[in-house]
Order: structure tokens, then C-alpha cells, then sequence
């Protein structure tokens, strides 16, 4: 992916009259029920990472559905392009469109997707919208590609602690199929991150797998606990207690 001074660039938008309609019918349909002292108030609650247009989630998603009325089903290029014009408009709630845009056609996608996961989760980056990408984009392209794999191993180690989150977070839905080596690989490897939103996807990932072999997690506590914040312990935990206490 090419880089600029202002961060990574974006993949190229290809051509598609899916997302040209797309487009059109939503910008008018958010911007008519637009709310601007919601919009403050969400704007403010989200740490002012972007500006907002004040839709309430029942409601934006009921416009989505108009919006989306009577489209066929998309192809790769078109999901490319629908989110990557929806990134370029500002407010938030463009964005959390393509994002459950791609969560209901990651089907529709080829490993070939997966740079344009990379920008969507580094270009103004926050939880609201790296979480759902991590689990159910790219977790969803990681398990039809395992190939994949050795990309979430790079993004691990990046110095970029949204691509860790999404590595770690990427096979939250896995269950049976999670590659265990690789999530309390990464976990390890991360232990001793400094950022909030890392220590708590540690925790999360683990906590999650637990519903799956509460054992497992419970023995890898038990035995690398130490190393990690009381956080993620914490987070780790839930529900299924340690053997003995852990955390620094």
C-alpha cells in the first residue's frame, strides 16, 4: 500500500454503478434526517474522532434498508467501492454504513480485499468501527483464505495498535476453528502493550475463546498471567476464574 505524509493512501475506487447508486440514494436519505444536537452529543460521546449527523442507530439502519431496496448483490469491486466512497465523506454514520455494508457481503469478497480492510481500519480509526471490521470482515476473509494468516501475523507486530487490535480480534467468531497458537501467540506478544484498547482486546479475544474451551484459556492465564496488565486479566477471566492470582 502506498504511503503519504498524511498516512496510507487509499486503494483505488473502481468503477461501479452499484455504488454510484448507493451513494446517491444514501447522502440524500442521512442528510434529510439529520439531528444536529444528536449529532453534537454522539460527536462528543465518541471522543470527537469524527463529525456526526446525529442518526440513531434504529433509525439509520431503517434507512439503510431503503437505501439498499431492490440492488442486486454486489460484487468485490462494487463492496471496494461503495466503502471506500463512503470513508471519503466525513461524518460517521457514512462509515458505519460500509461497515455493515461489508459485514452482511464479506462473502462477496476475495483475499484480494484485504488492503482495503488495512486502510478502513487505519484511516480515522476507533473502536466503533475496527471491531466489527476485525470480527466479521476480515475474520471472515482470514477463515476463507487461511493463507491470510501470516498477513494477521505481520499486522500483530505492527506498530499501528488499530492493525493489532484487528489481529487480535480477527477470529472472535472462529469458536472450534481458532487457531490457538496464533491468538495466545499474540497475545503474548502484545502483553506488555501500553494502550488501553490493546490490553482490553487481549482480554477480549481470550474471554470469547473461553466460551469455547474455558480450559484452555483458563490454563494459559494460570500460567503467563504475570506477564500481562490486570486488565486483560481481568477481561480474561470473566466467568471462569484462575487457579491462582496473577497481574502486575
Amino acid at each position: 500500500m502506498r504511503v503519504t505524509e498524511d498516512g496510507p493512501a487509499p486503494p483505488r475506487v473502481p468503477d461501479s454503478t452499484t455504488a454510484d447508486t448507493v451513494l446517491e440514494r444514501l447522502t440524500a436519505a442521512y442528510a434529510s434526517a439529520s439531528d444536529p444536537v444528536a449529532a453534537a452529543a454522539m460527536r462528543a460521546y465518541m471522543k470527537d474522532v469524527a463529525p456526526f449527523l446525529g442518526l440513531k442507530t434504529p433509525v439509520r439502519r431503517a434507512l439503510s434498508r431503503t437505501v439498499e431496496a431492490g440492488l442486486p448483490r454486489p460484487s468485490e469491486a462494487d463492496c471496494t467501492a461503495v466503502a471506500l466512497r463512503c470513508w471519503e465523506l466525513p461524518e460517521r454514520e457514512y462509515h458505519y454504513f460500509a461497515v455493515d455494508y461489508l459485514r452482511r457481503h464479506a462473502r462477496r469478497c476475495s483475499s484480494g480485499f484485504l488492503p482495503v480492510t488495512r486502510y478502513l481500519v487505519t484511516t480515522v480509526p476507533w473502536w466503533d468501527t475496527v471491531d466489527p471490521l476485525a470480527a466479521h470482515v476480515v475474520g471472515a476473509l482470514v477463515a476463507a483464505d487461511p493463507a491470510l494468516a501470516a498477513e494477521m501475523d505481520r499486522w500483530s507486530a505492527d506498530a499501528d495498535m488499530w492493525l493489532v487490535r484487528t489481529a487480535l480480534l480477527h477470529q472472535l467468531r472462529h469458536k472450534e476453528r481458532t487457531d490457538t497458537e496464533r491468538l495466545f501467540g499474540y497475545c503474548l506478544r502484545q502483553s506488555g502493550h501500553p494502550d488501553f484498547f490493546v490490553r482490553k482486546a487481549i482480554g477480549w479475544a481470550l474471554r470469547e475463546y473461553a466460551k469455547t474451551d474455558p480450559d484452555a484459556v483458563r490454563d494459559f492465564i494460570a500460567r503467563e498471567g504475570d506477564r500481562f496488565a490486570p486488565l486483560s486479566v481481568r477481561e480474561a477471566s470473566k466467568n471462569i476464574g484462575v487457579s491462582r492470582p496473577v497481574g502486575r
